[in-house]
């Protein structure tokens, strides 16, 4: 969307400081001030599906409060994200905490809702169980899309307790349900012990290929987003990250961590790369702020979501 004037950005950091103005995702304008948009961001406050320490329930007001340092210009991509395209907030969803099957229902619909006009959707988890209906939204638009994977685990499991729905799941319930692209999917930055020796080919047979962090020793940044690039083809694709992918001392604050992730830096040049596919959606989940320090880890997200709204904007502006 644009106005006469143009899409409608964040408020001038040089006259409204930027610990001020709306508590939105980089102080953009919310979704009913601009009636539609191009990439809407989407709060999900809901963790009822964690294994281990929750609280990302609160993670998409942490991640906005983390991202008014954001600015308009991104010069590694050569892009002002905001100018080319209508970025807005669309505010938080209200699934059930009590219901993981009744909360899993309620996010499509939401995320169906808010992209029937066309908009893309970049979603603030939230554990990870809400990447499943965001990708029955996105499949049912794109067809099977490549699900680009940024984490410490494989989310491929079958049951927790015996529930099928999980923050450990979701890609095998959505491999399942036929919503991913069986030769274009792909983990990046797995690591640490698994359940069992068969977990990495039950992992293949449901459509994956793993890029763990151990090979970004040898590969390198550059060897690895080749390699990512080589996988992911001219596929659609969705995007989902879960903040874990990044070793403890750069997002402390998250369920489940792992010592020996990706750094930051790494994490942001990966997605940078993804400026010239087509990326048709993306998650940012489990992001725990009781366990954060000084918003470490709240800032890594923003900037995975600026990132991830700059890839999006170069591609359009290629396009």
């Amino acid at each position: 969307m644009t106005t006469p004037n143009g899409p409608v950005g964040p408020p001038d950091a040089t006259t409204i400081p930027r610990y001020a103005g709306p508590m939105t995702f980089a102080r953009l304008p919310r979704l009913d001030e601009v009636g539609r948009c191009d990439i809407a961001v989407l709060g999900v406050p809901f963790d009822s599906g964690v294994s281990y320490r929750p609280g990302a329930r609160f993670g998409p007001e942490h991640i906005r409060a983390s991202s008014k340092l954001l600015r308009p210009y991104n010069p590694a991509l050569q892009v002002e994200p905001f100018a080319i395209q209508q970025v807005a907030d669309a505010g938080d969803l209200a699934p059930n905490p009590f219901s993981i099957d009744e909360a899993i229902r309620h996010i499509e619909a939401g995320a169906e809702r808010i992209t029937s006009d066309g908009a893309r959707l970049l979603t603030l988890g939230g554990d990870h169980t809400i990447a499943l209906p965001l990708l029955r939204v996105a499949a049912r638009t794109h067809g099977p899309v490549a699900v680009l994977h940024f984490d410490a685990h494989l989310d491929t499991w079958d049951t927790y307790f015996g529930a099928p729905y999980t923050h450990g799941t979701p890609f095998r319930r959505a491999s399942e349900e036929g919503l991913i692209d069986l030769e274009r999917s792909m983990h990046v930055g797995t690591r640490g012990p698994l359940y069992a020796s068969t977990d990495l080919a039950d992992d293949a047979r449901l459509g994956f290929q793993v890029l763990p962090s151990v090979e970004f020793d040898g590969l390198g940044t550059a060897g690895a987003i080749e390699a990512m690039k080589a996988r992911l083809g001219d596929a659609p694709v969705y995007v989902s990250v879960d903040v874990d992918v990044m070793d403890p001392a750069h997002a402390p604050g998250t369920g489940t961590p792992e010592a020996g992730g990706l750094t930051s830096r790494e994490l942001l040049a990966m997605l940078r790369a993804l400026a010239d596919l087509q990326v048709v959606g993306a998650d940012i989940v489990e992001v725990a702020p009781a366990y954060d320090h000084a918003q470490i880890t709240g800032i890594a997200a923003a900037h995975v979501g600026y990132e991830l709204i700059s890839a999006m904007a170069a591609t359009r502006s290629a396009g």
